[in-house]
This record gives C-alpha cells, sequence and structure tokens, in this order.
C-alpha cells in the first residue's frame, strides 16, 4: 500500500511526524508532500494566483509553498503520477477537529482532495487542552491510529466520503474507547472580536474566543464523545447537498 502523508501545520510540525510513523505502521511505502509553513484555518484553499514552489527535502519527502490542497494534488498528479497512492493520510493535527472545524481546517480539506481525486482519505487530529496545549498527547494517536485505520479499510470507504478522526487529550491508556459520532454544532456566541491597536495607535482586530464554562457537548457528537475520552470516527460526504431542502424548492420553484 503506497500512503500518501499531508498535513496543516507544516512540513516541521511534530504532528507530521507523528502521522508519518502511523503511516509506516501500514507501510513501507510512505510519501510526505506538506506544506512548507504553517497553513492552519485555509479550508480547502487552492493557489491559483500563485506558482507552486517544490523542494525535495529527502528522499519521498517534499515541501510545497501552498496549501494542503495544493500538497495533495501535487502528489498525487505530479510526484507520484506514474503509480499513485492507495490512501491519503492528512495529520495528525495539533487541536482537534470537530463540529463546525471541518470546514474551516486545512486537515480536512487534504483528506477532501484526496478523496475528490478517487484515493481514500482520513484526517486525523489529537485533542489538546490548558495543561497539554505546549505538549499534546501525541503517543495517544500513535498508539491507537495504526488499529484504527486498518480497521477503517477493512470496512472499505465509499467513494466521495473522506473519514475524520479525533484522539481525545488523554494518555493512550485512559481512552475509553471509539465512538462512531455526527458532526455536532458548537454555539457560537462564543466567537468575539478583539479590538487592538498597534505602536503606531492603528487598530487591529483578532478573531478570539470567550473564556469560562461552556455548555456540556450533545450526545452522539464528535464533541460529546471526545469530551468523553472517546476516540471520534465521523464520515463526512463531499456532496453538500440538502435533499430535503431541494425536494421542498424543486415543489416551490419547479
Amino acid at each position: 500500500m503506497r500512503i500518501l502523508v499531508t498535513n496543516d501545520d507544516g512540513i516541521h510540525a511534530p504532528g507530521l511526524e507523528v502521522c508519518v510513523e502511523i503511516a509506516r505502521a501500514l507501510s513501507d511505502d510512505v510519501w510526505v508532500v506538506a506544506p512548507e509553513f504553517d497553513q492552519s484555518g485555509v479550508s480547502h484553499s487552492l493557489s491559483l494566483n500563485d506558482p507552486l514552489r517544490l523542494r525535495e527535502i529527502d528522499p519521498r519527502r517534499f515541501a510545497v509553498k501552498g496549501t494542503p490542497t495544493d500538497c495533495v494534488i501535487m502528489g498525487v498528479r505530479h510526484i507520484l503520477a506514474d503509480k499513485g497512492p492507495d490512501l491519503v493520510l492528512s495529520g495528525v493535527n495539533r487541536g482537534s477537529n470537530v463540529a463546525e472545524d471541518v470546514t474551516y481546517s486545512g486537515t480536512i480539506a487534504g483528506a477532501i482532495e484526496g478523496t475528490i481525486l478517487g484515493v481514500p482519505s482520513i484526517a486525523l487530529s489529537q485533542s489538546y487542552g490548558a495543561e497539554t496545549r505546549q505538549q499534546p498527547h501525541w503517543e495517544t494517536a500513535l498508539r491507537h491510529g495504526p488499529d484504527l485505520i486498518r480497521r477503517v479499510l477493512e470496512a472499505g470507504i465509499p467513494r466521495d466520503v473522506l473519514v475524520n478522526v479525533n484522539f481525545p487529550d488523554r494518555a493512550p491508556e485512559a481512552i475509553t474507547g471509539v465512538a462512531v459520532a455526527s458532526q455536532g454544532k458548537r454555539d457560537q456566541e462564543w466567537i468575539r472580536i478583539d479590538p487592538r491597536h498597534d505602536g503606531r495607535g492603528n487598530p487591529y482586530f483578532w478573531i478570539a474566543f470567550a473564556r469560562g464554562p461552556r455548555p456540556a457537548p450533545t450526545g452522539g457528537t464528535d464533541l460529546g464523545a471526545l469530551a468523553a475520552g472517546r476516540i471520534t470516527v465521523t464520515p463526512l460526504r463531499i456532496d453538500l447537498t440538502d435533499e430535503p431542502f431541494m425536494t421542498r424548492l424543486a415543489d416551490v420553484l419547479g
């Protein structure tokens, strides 16, 4: 099995090395194509107005001055054009990618692009908390990742579906199980704009999140399962069509 590994935290991110180790537990044919710089939050953006600069770091390891989407396209259509990958692993992201995160995440985007190109793809993220922010439990993803991926592949990933996996902010032995969960939804009232001024008195702004206790996550979702110490597995479809509303619109507009 040929595996293409990418991420959105950049070519030097520790989570990328964890993802490579997970991939090597599954195959000895592992290739890395990752962004030259941190691309967190770029979602499924594609470089159309700038050239892509490709740098070979080591055999089977490349950096691209571009987005995770660019990296997967370069990997599949250029670097591995002779024999494409059988699996794309995107991550391991530093921080969870659950609920609305999936619409912003470059990690998810790497798996989206692999799926669009017809390659089974899995996004991997390691959650952290206030105490583990600087040193997430990478060993949790490393220990549980390979077997989980094997089981997902044995089940067979349908075409046009990617799999989003999140590891809890816990040591490997403290994991309470695996939850196949739906995508959750956060209370967006927590998003704030933090206005500031630079040294010259000019205004600038940060997107921030309010501090304090938050409502308990809903059971059955990726948010709830992750909070309960379970590894979350969420299948995501490329097709975003809302069929019930499409049917209603057809009745109104047809």
